[in-house]
């Protein structure tokens, strides 16, 4: 019985992590909290293995439930063939025309990218956490998080019009 007061412990204290990551990859709160509650969910039905350390495999099954949904989503939108499902583009739009604030900005702009760059940057930027440690929790070697940070910053940077040439960068002060 010990041991799971130390899981509801441990992540008691990790939740507000989880939760920063969790809307970083849902992009809203609402969508954000529910993937949170699953994960917690999850975490404490299942457990963690013993060799596991909490916080990595937290944010492990976080993202895997992210995935699986983000997936699952995707395939219910080609399946609908609606129109209101095009409402993200007709929302971007709308922000680029009434030039809302820059965080909705960057946010719209990581939105557009592939799900594997916006999860390294969200761990990596959001979260605070070290190549090695966010290479533990997507399974990927460290190079590998270090090429994806790269491209993803570069594509961020291509998104929302910044030069992304580090002598462009220099000249007129821009960086990520």
């Amino acid at each position: 019985m010990t041991t799971s007061v130390t899981l509801k412990e441990q992540l008691r204290e990790l939740l507000p992590a989880l939760r920063r990551f969790a809307i970083s990859l849902c992009g809203n709160v609402a969508d954000a909290d529910d993937l949170l509650q699953s994960t917690l969910e999850r975490l404490l039905s299942k457990g963690i293995p013993a060799q596991a350390e909490v916080m990595p495999w937290a944010f492990k099954v976080c993202r895997n439930l992210w995935l699986d949904d983000h997936r699952a989503r995707q395939v219910r939108e080609k399946a609908a063939q609606q129109p209101e499902l095009q409402q993200a583009s007709v929302d971007s739009d709308e922000a680029q025309m009434t030039d809302k604030i820059q965080l909705e900005d960057v946010d719209a702009a990581l939105q557009q990218l592939p799900h594997e760059q916006r999860t390294i940057l969200a761990l990596i930027a959001v979260q605070g956490l070290s190549y090695r440690e966010a290479a533990a929790i997507i399974g990927v070697p460290t190079g590998t998080i270090m090429s994806r940070l790269a491209r993803a910053r570069s594509k961020l940077a291509q998104i929302m019009g910044i030069a992304n040439d580090p002598l462009d960068q220099h000249q007129s002060g821009a960086s990520l």
